[in-house]
Protein backbone atom coordinates (compact mmCIF):
# COMPACT_ATOMS: atom_id res chain seq x y z
CA UNK A 1 0.00 0.00 0.00
CA UNK A 2 2.71 2.47 0.92
CA UNK A 3 4.46 2.04 -2.44
CA UNK A 4 1.28 3.08 -4.24
CA UNK A 5 1.10 6.32 -2.31
CA UNK A 6 4.79 6.99 -2.95
CA UNK A 7 4.26 6.54 -6.71
CA UNK A 8 1.30 8.90 -6.68
CA UNK A 9 3.31 11.55 -4.85
CA UNK A 10 6.16 11.24 -7.30
CA UNK A 11 3.82 11.72 -10.24
CA UNK A 12 1.88 14.62 -8.71
CA UNK A 13 4.38 17.40 -9.64
CA UNK A 14 4.42 16.19 -13.24
CA UNK A 15 0.62 16.17 -13.38
CA UNK A 16 0.48 19.63 -11.87
CA UNK A 17 2.95 20.93 -14.43
CA UNK A 18 0.90 19.46 -17.30
CA UNK A 19 -2.34 20.89 -15.91
CA UNK A 20 -0.71 24.28 -15.39
CA UNK A 21 0.57 24.29 -18.95
CA UNK A 22 -2.86 23.36 -20.24
CA UNK A 23 -4.53 26.14 -18.29
CA UNK A 24 -1.93 28.71 -19.38
CA UNK A 25 -2.90 27.96 -22.95
CA UNK A 26 -6.65 27.64 -22.44
CA UNK A 27 -7.59 30.38 -20.04
CA UNK A 28 -6.39 33.42 -22.03
CA UNK A 29 -8.47 32.33 -25.02
CA UNK A 30 -11.50 31.60 -22.87
CA UNK A 31 -11.10 34.88 -21.02
CA UNK A 32 -10.98 36.71 -24.35
CA UNK A 33 -14.23 35.06 -25.44
CA UNK A 34 -15.95 35.71 -22.13
CA UNK A 35 -14.88 39.34 -22.20
CA UNK A 36 -16.06 40.06 -25.73
CA UNK A 37 -19.33 41.87 -26.36
CA UNK A 38 -21.59 38.82 -26.56
CA UNK A 39 -19.11 36.43 -24.95
CA UNK A 40 -19.31 32.76 -25.79
CA UNK A 41 -22.62 33.12 -27.61
CA UNK A 42 -21.53 35.46 -30.41
CA UNK A 43 -18.39 33.44 -31.04
CA UNK A 44 -20.48 30.28 -31.43
CA UNK A 45 -18.40 28.52 -28.79
CA UNK A 46 -20.04 26.30 -26.21
CA UNK A 47 -19.40 25.69 -22.54
CA UNK A 48 -21.29 22.93 -20.76
CA UNK A 49 -22.56 24.20 -17.40
CA UNK A 50 -24.56 21.40 -15.79
CA UNK A 51 -25.77 21.81 -12.21
CA UNK A 52 -27.92 19.71 -9.90
CA UNK A 53 -29.08 21.57 -6.80
CA UNK A 54 -31.66 20.30 -4.31
CA UNK A 55 -33.84 22.60 -2.25
CA UNK A 56 -34.03 20.68 1.04
CA UNK A 57 -37.38 20.80 2.80
CA UNK A 58 -37.08 20.02 6.54
CA UNK A 59 -39.42 17.42 8.01
CA UNK A 60 -40.33 15.70 4.75
CA UNK A 61 -38.95 12.68 2.88
CA UNK A 62 -40.66 13.43 -0.45
CA UNK A 63 -38.31 14.59 -3.22
CA UNK A 64 -39.26 15.59 -6.76
CA UNK A 65 -37.30 16.81 -9.75
CA UNK A 66 -37.38 19.80 -12.12
CA UNK A 67 -35.38 19.17 -15.31
CA UNK A 68 -34.29 22.20 -17.34
CA UNK A 69 -32.59 22.04 -20.75
CA UNK A 70 -31.13 25.08 -22.45
CA UNK A 71 -28.26 27.41 -23.17
CA UNK A 72 -26.55 30.09 -21.09
CA UNK A 73 -29.82 31.48 -19.75
CA UNK A 74 -30.85 28.36 -17.85
CA UNK A 75 -27.16 27.69 -17.11
CA UNK A 76 -27.03 30.88 -15.07
CA UNK A 77 -24.05 32.11 -17.08
CA UNK A 78 -22.26 35.02 -15.44
CA UNK A 79 -19.20 35.52 -17.62
CA UNK A 80 -17.15 32.88 -15.82
CA UNK A 81 -15.79 29.68 -17.34
CA UNK A 82 -15.70 28.09 -13.87
CA UNK A 83 -18.99 28.90 -12.13
CA UNK A 84 -22.59 29.95 -12.70
CA UNK A 85 -25.48 31.38 -10.72
CA UNK A 86 -26.74 28.98 -8.07
CA UNK A 87 -30.25 30.41 -8.33
CA UNK A 88 -30.80 30.46 -12.06
CA UNK A 89 -34.47 30.50 -13.06
CA UNK A 90 -35.10 26.70 -12.83
CA UNK A 91 -33.73 26.61 -9.27
CA UNK A 92 -35.79 29.64 -8.32
CA UNK A 93 -38.81 27.68 -9.55
CA UNK A 94 -37.67 24.74 -7.41
CA UNK A 95 -37.97 26.99 -4.35
CA UNK A 96 -41.54 27.85 -5.30
CA UNK A 97 -42.35 24.17 -5.74
CA UNK A 98 -40.72 23.23 -2.42
CA UNK A 99 -42.92 25.73 -0.59
CA UNK A 100 -46.08 24.79 -2.53
CA UNK A 101 -45.68 21.00 -2.30
CA UNK A 102 -43.95 20.83 1.11
CA UNK A 103 -41.29 18.62 -0.47
CA UNK A 104 -37.61 18.70 -1.38
CA UNK A 105 -37.09 19.66 -5.02
CA UNK A 106 -34.07 18.73 -7.13
CA UNK A 107 -33.32 21.26 -9.87
CA UNK A 108 -31.36 19.56 -12.67
CA UNK A 109 -29.97 22.02 -15.23
CA UNK A 110 -28.55 20.42 -18.38
CA UNK A 111 -27.30 23.51 -20.14
CA UNK A 112 -24.70 24.56 -22.69
CA UNK A 113 -23.72 28.21 -22.89
CA UNK A 114 -23.39 29.33 -26.48
CA UNK A 115 -25.52 26.52 -27.90
CA UNK A 116 -27.85 27.23 -30.80
CA UNK A 117 -31.28 25.59 -30.93
CA UNK A 118 -30.14 22.50 -32.84
CA UNK A 119 -27.37 21.92 -30.29
CA UNK A 120 -29.73 22.22 -27.33
CA UNK A 121 -32.13 19.83 -29.03
CA UNK A 122 -29.63 17.19 -30.16
CA UNK A 123 -26.99 17.30 -27.44
CA UNK A 124 -29.08 18.15 -24.40
CA UNK A 125 -32.74 17.22 -24.81
CA UNK A 126 -32.21 14.09 -26.93
CA UNK A 127 -28.78 12.97 -25.76
CA UNK A 128 -29.62 13.55 -22.09
CA UNK A 129 -33.22 12.36 -22.05
CA UNK A 130 -32.53 10.11 -19.05
CA UNK A 131 -32.77 13.12 -16.72
CA UNK A 132 -36.43 13.72 -17.58
CA UNK A 133 -37.20 10.00 -17.51
CA UNK A 134 -36.49 9.62 -13.80
CA UNK A 135 -39.58 8.63 -11.82
CA UNK A 136 -39.16 11.66 -9.54
CA UNK A 137 -39.52 14.14 -12.43
CA UNK A 138 -42.57 16.39 -12.22
CA UNK A 139 -41.56 19.46 -14.28
CA UNK A 140 -39.65 19.65 -17.57
CA UNK A 141 -38.73 23.05 -18.96
CA UNK A 142 -36.50 24.29 -21.75
CA UNK A 143 -35.33 27.39 -23.55
CA UNK A 144 -33.44 27.85 -26.81
CA UNK A 145 -32.99 30.08 -29.90
CA UNK A 146 -31.29 32.99 -28.17
CA UNK A 147 -27.91 32.17 -29.69
CA UNK A 148 -29.42 31.68 -33.15
CA UNK A 149 -30.65 35.25 -32.91
CA UNK A 150 -27.47 36.64 -31.35
CA UNK A 151 -25.26 35.09 -34.01
CA UNK A 152 -27.50 36.30 -36.83
CA UNK A 153 -27.58 39.79 -35.31
CA UNK A 154 -23.79 39.87 -34.95
CA UNK A 155 -23.33 38.76 -38.56
CA UNK A 156 -25.78 41.37 -39.82
CA UNK A 157 -24.08 44.17 -37.89
CA UNK A 158 -20.79 43.33 -39.61
CA UNK A 159 -22.27 43.67 -43.10
CA UNK A 160 -21.36 46.46 -45.49
CA UNK A 161 -22.61 47.15 -48.98
CA UNK A 162 -26.06 45.69 -49.69
CA UNK A 163 -27.91 44.19 -46.73
CA UNK A 164 -28.55 40.45 -46.76
CA UNK A 165 -31.44 39.43 -44.50
CA UNK A 166 -31.13 35.66 -44.97
CA UNK A 167 -29.20 35.08 -41.74
CA UNK A 168 -31.96 36.40 -39.50
CA UNK A 169 -34.64 34.63 -41.53
CA UNK A 170 -32.70 31.37 -41.20
CA UNK A 171 -32.45 31.86 -37.44
CA UNK A 172 -36.23 32.25 -37.19
CA UNK A 173 -36.79 29.12 -39.30
CA UNK A 174 -34.33 27.07 -37.22
CA UNK A 175 -35.98 28.24 -34.02
CA UNK A 176 -39.41 27.14 -35.19
CA UNK A 177 -38.09 23.76 -36.32
CA UNK A 178 -36.27 22.85 -33.13
CA UNK A 179 -38.80 24.27 -30.69
CA UNK A 180 -41.50 22.08 -32.24
CA UNK A 181 -39.15 19.08 -32.35
CA UNK A 182 -38.16 19.58 -28.70
CA UNK A 183 -41.76 19.64 -27.54
CA UNK A 184 -42.60 16.53 -29.52
CA UNK A 185 -39.57 14.72 -28.14
CA UNK A 186 -40.28 15.70 -24.54
CA UNK A 187 -43.91 14.65 -24.93
CA UNK A 188 -42.79 11.25 -26.23
CA UNK A 189 -39.94 10.63 -23.77
CA UNK A 190 -40.51 12.38 -20.45
CA UNK A 191 -41.62 10.35 -17.43
CA UNK A 192 -45.39 9.76 -17.71
CA UNK A 193 -45.92 11.29 -14.27
CA UNK A 194 -44.64 14.72 -15.32
CA UNK A 195 -47.23 17.31 -14.27
CA UNK A 196 -45.94 20.37 -16.09
CA UNK A 197 -43.97 21.16 -19.26
CA UNK A 198 -42.86 24.76 -19.84
CA UNK A 199 -40.95 26.69 -22.49
CA UNK A 200 -39.35 30.04 -21.66
CA UNK A 201 -39.33 32.53 -24.52
CA UNK A 202 -36.75 35.24 -25.23
CA UNK A 203 -36.11 38.68 -23.82
CA UNK A 204 -34.41 41.19 -26.13
CA UNK A 205 -30.82 41.74 -24.92
CA UNK A 206 -29.28 44.99 -26.07
CA UNK A 207 -32.61 46.54 -27.06
CA UNK A 208 -31.49 50.12 -26.43
CA UNK A 209 -28.07 49.59 -28.02
CA UNK A 210 -29.74 48.38 -31.22
CA UNK A 211 -31.47 51.69 -31.80
CA UNK A 212 -28.88 52.64 -34.42
CA UNK A 213 -28.56 52.42 -38.19
CA UNK A 214 -26.96 49.53 -40.05
CA UNK A 215 -23.67 49.76 -41.93
CA UNK A 216 -25.25 48.05 -44.94
CA UNK A 217 -27.93 49.47 -47.26
CA UNK A 218 -31.34 47.98 -47.96
CA UNK A 219 -31.45 46.58 -51.52
CA UNK A 220 -34.82 48.24 -52.25
CA UNK A 221 -34.42 51.69 -50.71
CA UNK A 222 -30.67 52.10 -50.78
CA UNK A 223 -30.84 53.43 -47.23
CA UNK A 224 -29.49 52.01 -43.98
CA UNK A 225 -31.97 50.25 -41.68
CA UNK A 226 -32.62 50.70 -37.99
CA UNK A 227 -31.32 47.56 -36.26
CA UNK A 228 -33.96 47.60 -33.54
CA UNK A 229 -36.76 47.92 -36.09
CA UNK A 230 -35.31 45.00 -38.04
CA UNK A 231 -34.64 42.64 -35.16
CA UNK A 232 -37.74 43.23 -33.01
CA UNK A 233 -40.25 41.64 -35.46
CA UNK A 234 -37.89 38.67 -35.94
CA UNK A 235 -37.62 38.12 -32.19
CA UNK A 236 -41.38 38.52 -31.87
CA UNK A 237 -41.90 35.84 -34.52
CA UNK A 238 -39.66 33.44 -32.59
CA UNK A 239 -41.51 34.18 -29.36
CA UNK A 240 -44.91 33.80 -31.01
CA UNK A 241 -44.12 30.30 -32.22
CA UNK A 242 -42.68 29.27 -28.87
CA UNK A 243 -45.94 30.17 -27.17
CA UNK A 244 -48.18 28.99 -30.01
CA UNK A 245 -46.47 25.59 -30.26
CA UNK A 246 -46.75 25.38 -26.48
CA UNK A 247 -50.51 25.90 -26.78
CA UNK A 248 -50.77 23.25 -29.48
CA UNK A 249 -48.54 20.66 -27.81
CA UNK A 250 -49.54 20.74 -24.15
CA UNK A 251 -46.84 23.06 -22.81
CA UNK A 252 -47.09 26.29 -20.88
CA UNK A 253 -45.24 29.38 -22.12
CA UNK A 254 -43.35 31.57 -19.66
CA UNK A 255 -43.45 34.89 -21.52
CA UNK A 256 -40.14 36.37 -20.47
CA UNK A 257 -40.26 39.01 -23.18
CA UNK A 258 -43.33 40.54 -21.53
CA UNK A 259 -41.92 40.12 -18.02
CA UNK A 260 -38.56 41.70 -18.86
CA UNK A 261 -39.42 44.32 -21.46
CA UNK A 262 -42.66 45.75 -20.08
CA UNK A 263 -43.03 47.87 -16.94
CA UNK A 264 -45.13 46.68 -14.01
CA UNK A 265 -47.45 49.66 -14.25
CA UNK A 266 -49.62 51.22 -16.96
CA UNK A 267 -47.24 53.66 -18.66
CA UNK A 268 -49.43 54.55 -21.65
CA UNK A 269 -52.83 54.88 -19.97
CA UNK A 270 -54.51 52.08 -21.91
CA UNK A 271 -55.85 50.48 -18.72
CA UNK A 272 -53.38 47.56 -18.77
CA UNK A 273 -50.12 47.01 -16.92
CA UNK A 274 -47.45 47.05 -19.62
CA UNK A 275 -45.99 43.62 -18.77
CA UNK A 276 -49.48 42.12 -19.01
CA UNK A 277 -50.38 43.92 -22.23
CA UNK A 278 -47.26 42.58 -23.99
CA UNK A 279 -48.02 38.94 -23.18
CA UNK A 280 -48.88 36.36 -25.82
CA UNK A 281 -52.64 35.76 -26.00
CA UNK A 282 -53.59 32.13 -26.57
CA UNK A 283 -55.07 31.62 -30.01
CA UNK A 284 -54.06 34.94 -31.55
CA UNK A 285 -52.53 34.97 -35.01
CA UNK A 286 -48.86 35.50 -35.75
CA UNK A 287 -49.67 38.73 -37.57
CA UNK A 288 -51.68 40.04 -34.63
CA UNK A 289 -48.96 39.26 -32.10
CA UNK A 290 -46.04 40.58 -34.15
CA UNK A 291 -47.92 43.79 -34.97
CA UNK A 292 -48.84 44.31 -31.32
CA UNK A 293 -45.24 43.86 -30.18
CA UNK A 294 -43.38 45.64 -32.99
CA UNK A 295 -45.86 48.47 -33.63
CA UNK A 296 -48.96 48.95 -31.47
CA UNK A 297 -47.24 48.62 -28.07
CA UNK A 298 -43.67 49.28 -29.12
CA UNK A 299 -43.58 52.58 -27.23
CA UNK A 300 -44.08 50.67 -23.97
CA UNK A 301 -41.07 48.38 -24.53
CA UNK A 302 -38.05 49.31 -22.44
CA UNK A 303 -34.54 47.88 -22.22
CA UNK A 304 -34.42 45.35 -19.38
CA UNK A 305 -31.36 47.05 -17.92
CA UNK A 306 -33.97 49.38 -16.42
CA UNK A 307 -37.05 47.37 -15.58
CA UNK A 308 -39.60 49.68 -13.97
CA UNK A 309 -41.64 48.08 -11.21
CA UNK A 310 -43.39 51.40 -10.67
CA UNK A 311 -43.24 54.83 -12.26
CA UNK A 312 -40.41 55.80 -9.91
CA UNK A 313 -38.58 52.56 -9.11
CA UNK A 314 -36.57 50.21 -11.33
CA UNK A 315 -34.21 47.23 -11.19
CA UNK A 316 -31.48 46.00 -13.51
CA UNK A 317 -32.43 42.64 -15.03
CA UNK A 318 -29.35 42.32 -17.27
CA UNK A 319 -25.69 41.83 -16.35
CA UNK A 320 -22.93 44.10 -17.62
CA UNK A 321 -22.54 41.97 -20.78
CA UNK A 322 -25.94 43.37 -21.86
CA UNK A 323 -27.21 39.83 -22.45
CA UNK A 324 -27.56 37.55 -19.41
CA UNK A 325 -29.99 37.93 -16.50
CA UNK A 326 -28.94 39.23 -13.10
CA UNK A 327 -29.25 36.89 -10.13
CA UNK A 328 -29.21 36.65 -6.36
CA UNK A 329 -27.68 34.04 -4.08
CA UNK A 330 -24.10 33.33 -5.10
CA UNK A 331 -22.55 30.84 -7.50
CA UNK A 332 -21.77 27.14 -7.89
CA UNK A 333 -19.02 25.37 -9.82
CA UNK A 334 -20.07 24.89 -13.44
CA UNK A 335 -17.90 24.97 -16.52
CA UNK A 336 -14.42 23.76 -17.40
CA UNK A 337 -14.11 21.51 -14.36
CA UNK A 338 -17.58 20.03 -14.40
CA UNK A 339 -20.72 20.90 -12.49
CA UNK A 340 -22.00 20.98 -8.95
CA UNK A 341 -24.24 18.45 -7.26
CA UNK A 342 -25.34 19.85 -3.93
CA UNK A 343 -28.19 20.86 -1.69
CA UNK A 344 -29.26 23.54 0.73
CA UNK A 345 -32.18 25.01 2.57
CA UNK A 346 -34.59 27.27 0.73
CA UNK A 347 -33.98 30.98 0.95
CA UNK A 348 -37.74 31.35 1.40
CA UNK A 349 -39.30 28.34 3.20
CA UNK A 350 -42.72 29.98 2.92
CA UNK A 351 -43.85 32.15 0.04
CA UNK A 352 -46.90 34.34 0.51
CA UNK A 353 -49.15 35.10 -2.44
CA UNK A 354 -47.03 33.13 -4.90
CA UNK A 355 -44.18 35.68 -4.97
CA UNK A 356 -40.96 35.68 -3.00
CA UNK A 357 -39.74 39.05 -1.62
CA UNK A 358 -37.34 39.64 -4.54
CA UNK A 359 -39.45 38.19 -7.37
CA UNK A 360 -39.18 41.37 -9.47
CA UNK A 361 -35.69 42.59 -8.52
CA UNK A 362 -33.44 40.31 -10.61
CA UNK A 363 -33.71 38.78 -14.08
CA UNK A 364 -33.46 35.15 -12.93
CA UNK A 365 -35.89 35.75 -10.07
CA UNK A 366 -38.43 37.19 -12.51
CA UNK A 367 -37.99 34.28 -14.92
CA UNK A 368 -38.22 31.70 -12.13
CA UNK A 369 -41.41 33.31 -10.90
CA UNK A 370 -42.80 33.34 -14.45
CA UNK A 371 -42.18 29.59 -14.75
CA UNK A 372 -43.75 29.02 -11.33
CA UNK A 373 -47.09 30.62 -12.21
CA UNK A 374 -48.09 27.38 -13.96
CA UNK A 375 -47.01 25.06 -11.13
CA UNK A 376 -49.66 22.47 -10.24
CA UNK A 377 -51.12 22.41 -6.74
CA UNK A 378 -49.66 19.00 -5.94
CA UNK A 379 -46.99 16.64 -7.28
Amino acid sequence: MSSVFVDQKRQAPSLRRRCAALMRGALPALALLAGSGLGLEAAANTLTQNVSWTIDRPGTTAKYRVVAYGDSIYAGYNGSTLNAAKYAAPTVDAEYLAAKWNASIESVRRAKSGAIASDVYNNKIVAEKSYMQAASTRVVTFEMCGNDGLQARSAFKSQSGTCNYSGMNNAVAACKTYVAAAMDYINANAYPGVKLKVISNLHYPGYAADNVQSSCKDPSTGASVNLQSLFLPKLATMNYWMCEYARQKGFQCADNFAQYMGADYDSNGDGKIDSDALRYVAGESETSYVTRISSTLRATIRDANTHFVSASSSYDYIQSDDTHPTYNGGTVSAGLFGGTTGSGASRYPSISGGKNPIWNQYGHERMGWSISTSNPASP
